[in-house]
Formats: structure tokens, C-alpha cells, sequence
């Protein structure tokens, strides 16, 4: 995968910002901008948060929702990481997330949108519902699957050759996926699929994504326990 090469008056100019990420160490939402980061060749300052137990800072600079991810540019916070990953992608013009043509542009934001308000809530109403409810979502699932299938045709990433913004989005699935089929025992992303998964092990296995992935043991030990809070021994 080539990535085009950060400009030396670009490093310099960035050494001379302050950029800070407000994160916890499992958030696939604060993966995103740490991927953004990484492509863009700017370095930053990672803060992870306990949120049982919110720094002053983490409250200061975001007040309104009092989560993470949050960015803190040059002292000014900006928050929710899909205004984060445009913003981002404004201010360092390198290796851009975003296509120039406005028609793509609004394709891969339409995809970050169809991740936030299809793929987010199926997976989770998946994990942790029962019975019926599950059915329908897993019904749900596949459906939105077939979306995501077809829009992958002839692509090797949402933006084609590279990864853009849709790809940052959907990142998440590439190793929680399999996380979710460990911990609850169902099949959830199959052959019926091909392009889906070789989407995800190309996006897991590039090198720029590769070494940020959290640990796999605690990253089971923590959705255990989270699945075991929704679906308790009887």
C-alpha cells in the first residue's frame, strides 16, 4: 500500500503544534482519529481516560457530552470523531481522507453515516439482546451487510486504492468482529461476504494500522464481562 510521503516543511510545521487525543485505550471511536493521525504523519500526545473516573481536563474540554475522543489543537478542543476526522482532514492536507470530486466526498460521508446509524446499533442490538429480538437483528445485520458488500465491488478500499474516511469509520469491524464471534459464539460476518473480509484483513493488516490495535486477551476480557452483564447465568 503506498501512502504518499509526509513533506519535510509539513513535519516541521507540525512539531511546531500542539495536538493532544483524549481517549481510553479501547475505543474503537478514538481509534479512528489516532488512525487519521498516523496517516497524516502528525504526531500527538495520547491521554487515556478512566471514565469511571473523568479527568478535570476531559470535562473542561468537552462539557457537553463528557466523553471521548476528544483533540485538543494548539489549546482548542473539538470533539465527536467524525467532526474530529474532518477536521483533521482540513487542517494537515496530507495523504487527504476525503477525494477532491464532490460526488465521492459525499459517498464516503454517506457511508460513515450508514456505519453510525445501521451497522453501530444492529451489532450492539446483536450482542446484547435475546430470543427474538436478536433474530430480527441479526435479520437487520445481513441485510445492511449486502449494502456494504455491493459498495465494496471493484474496490479494494471505500475510497478505491487507498483509505479514506468511510474506511477509518468501519474500521471497528476488522478486529471487533471477531472479538464479538469469540466472545458470543455466533458466526457474524461469513463467506457470503467475500469482499467484506478481505476488506477487513487488508484494513487490519496495513502497515499503518497494524501496531494500534488494543490488546487481544484484554479486549476479550472486557466484552466477556460486558456480554455476561446482558446475558447472565440462569
Amino acid at each position: 500500500m503506498y501512502i504518499t510521503p509526509v513533506k519535510q516543511e509539513d513535519l516541521a510545521n507540525n512539531m511546531a503544534e500542539e495536538v493532544k487525543l483524549f481517549k481510553t485505550w479501547s475505543t474503537p471511536f478514538g481509534l479512528r482519529v489516532v488512525w487519521a493521525l498516523k496517516l497524516k504523519g502528525i504526531e500527538y500526545e495520547s491521554i487515556d481516560e478512566d471514565l469511571s473516573n473523568k479527568s478535570a481536563l476531559l470535562l473542561q474540554y468537552n462539557p457537553v457530552y463528557k466523553k471521548v475522543p476528544v483533540l485538543v489543537h494548539n489549546g482548542k478542543p473539538v470533539s465527536e470523531s467524525l467532526v474530529i476526522l474532518e477536521y483533521i482532514d482540513e487542517t494537515w492536507n496530507q495523504n487527504p481522507l476525503l477525494p477532491e470530486d464532490p460526488f465521492e466526498r459525499a459517498r464516503q460521508r454517506f457511508w460513515a453515516k450508514f456505519n453510525e446509524e445501521k451497522l453501530l446499533p444492529t451489532i450492539m442490538a446483536i450482542f446484547t439482546k435475546e430470543g427474538k429480538d436478536r433474530e430480527e437483528a441479526m435479520a437487520a445485520w445481513v441485510e445492511n451487510l449486502k449494502f456494504v458488500e455491493e459498495e465494496l465491488k471493484g474496490k479494494k478500499f471505500f475510497g478505491s486504492e487507498k483509505i479514506g474516511l468511510a474506511d477509518l469509520v468501519f474500521g471497528w469491524m476488522a478486529n471487533l468482529i471477531g472479538i464479538f464471534e469469540e466472545v458470543t459464539g455466533l458466526k457474524i460476518v461469513d463467506e457470503r461476504y467475500p469482499l467484506l473480509l478481505a476488506w477487513m484483513q487488508e484494513f487490519y493488516e496495513h502497515p499503518v494500522i497494524k501496531d494500534t490495535w488494543p490488546p487481544h486477551d484484554k479486549m476479550i476480557i472486557k466484552w466477556q464481562a460486558l456480554y455476561e452483564n446482558y446475558h447472565p447465568a440462569k
